[in-house]
C-alpha cells in the first residue's frame, strides 16, 4: 500500500516542492522524500548511490532542466531524508522501489536521467518494462561498488558489511570513514576533479547527511557491493543492447581508470550517444551547466 502526499515541513532540497511517498517493503512502511520542480513533460532525475547520496546533489541540474520539464528527484530509501531502517539492503529492494515509485508518481512514460550506480536499476527496468521510459540519460554510469572495484572478494565485502552493521564497533568504524577529512579525500580521489569546489561548507553538508540515524546501513551495503544489481560488465552491456529507447551517456574525462575504461566500452556500442566532459564520477554535481549544455539536444529533441 502506497500513498503520495505533499510534505508540510521546511524544504532542505533545491527550491522545489517537497513530497512524501509512503512505500512498504516486507510490511515495513518507509517514508521516501522526493522533490519536484518545473513544468512540462515529466523527467525523473535519480541520484547516484553513495555514502553521501541525497537529492540535493542533483539540485543545480534540476533547476537547469526545470524550464523544460517537470523534474522529480527522490532520496533513495536508506539515503538522504528518506527513512533509514536497518534493513538488509540489496538490489531487490531498489528494483521494486523504482518500479512502484514510477507507477505511483508518473501517469505517463517519462525521460529518466540516472547518475552513477542508479544506471543498472534504470536499465533493468527499461528492459523489463519497455514502455516506461521515452529516453535514458546516464551520467558517469557505474555498476560495481567501491570494495569490489578495489578487488575485495565477496567474503571480505560481506565481513565488512556485517562489521559496519554491528551496534558499537560498526558505528565507530562508520564514523571514522565519514569524517570531513575522509570525505574530502574521497571526493578528491574519485568524485570531483576541481579541489576548489570542495569548500568547508560543501563538505559539511555532505558530512551532516552521513550522521543521520541509521545512515550506515544502506551506505555499508553500497560500499561493499551489496547494491550491485549486476555482477559483470557483459551483463551491463547486454542490458544496453536490449534497449528499445534512445540512450545517451556522459563521461567525465578524469574518471578513475577502471571505471573510465568500462564507460568507454559502453559509449562505443552502436546507437549509444555519448559526450566526454571535464569531471569525474560526480560530474552531475561538479559541472551541471556543462552537462546540461551537452545533453539538451538529446533531451529536447522529439
Amino acid at each position: 500500500m502506497s500513498s503520495n502526499v505533499v510534505s508540510t515541513y521546511e524544504p532542505v532540497g533545491f527550491g522545489g516542492t517537497v513530497h512524501e511517498y509512503t512505500w512498504s517493503w516486507e510490511n515495513q512502511p518507509l517514508r521516501v522524500i522526493y522533490e519536484t520542480i518545473g513544468t512540462g513533460s515529466p523527467l525523473l532525475l535519480l541520484p547516484t548511490f553513495s555514502s553521501v547520496s541525497m537529492r540535493g546533489e542533483m539540485g543545480e541540474l534540476a533547476n537547469l532542466l526545470a524550464p523544460h520539464f517537470e523534474v522529480t528527484v527522490p532520496d533513495w530509501p536508506g539515503f538522504g531524508e528518506s527513512s533509514r531502517p536497518s534493513l538488509n539492503y540489496r538490489p531487490e529492494i531498489y528494483q521494486q522501489f523504482l518500479a512502484d515509485f514510477i507507477q505511483t508518481v508518473f501517469p505517463t512514460p517519462m525521460i529518466v536521467v540516472a547518475a552513477g550506480h542508479a544506471a543498472s536499476y534504470v536499465l533493468q527496468l527499461a528492459v523489463k518494462q519497455p514502455d516506461v521510459f521515452t529516453k535514458i540519460l546516464l551520467l558517469a554510469p557505474t555498476w560495481r561498488g567501491p570494495l569490489p572495484t578495489m578487488g575485495a572478494s565477496t567474503q571480505i565485502a560481506d565481513f565488512v558489511k556485517g562489521l559496519v552493521r554491528s551496534p558499537i564497533v560498526g558505528q565507530a568504524l562508520y564514523k571514522l570513514n565519514t569524517t570531513p577529512s575522509f570525505l574530502t579525500w574521497m571526493y578528491r580521489r574519485h568524485v570531483f576533479s576541481d579541489d576548489a569546489k570542495l569548500t568547508p561548507s560543501f563538505i559539511e553538508k555532505k558530512y551532516q547527511t552521513t550522521q543521520k540515524p541509521g545512515a550506515r546501513f544502506a551506505s555499508a551495503a553500497f560500499v561493499t557491493g551489496n547494491l550491485d544489481a549486476i555482477r559483470q560488465q557483459t551483463d551491463f552491456l547486454t542490458l544496453v543492447q536490449s534497449l528499445s529507447v534512445p540512450l545517451m551517456v556522459v563521461i567525465g574525462e578524469s574518471t578513475p581508470p577502471k571505471s573510465r575504461q568500462e564507460m568507454n566500452t559502453l559509449a562505443a556500442l552502436p546507437a549509444v550517444t555519448s559526450a566526454i566532459l571535464p569531471g569525474s564520477l560526480g560530474i552531475h554535481e561538479e559541472y551541471p551547466e556543462l552537462v546540461f549544455t551537452a545533453v539538451q539536444e538529446f533531451l529536447l529533441s522529439p
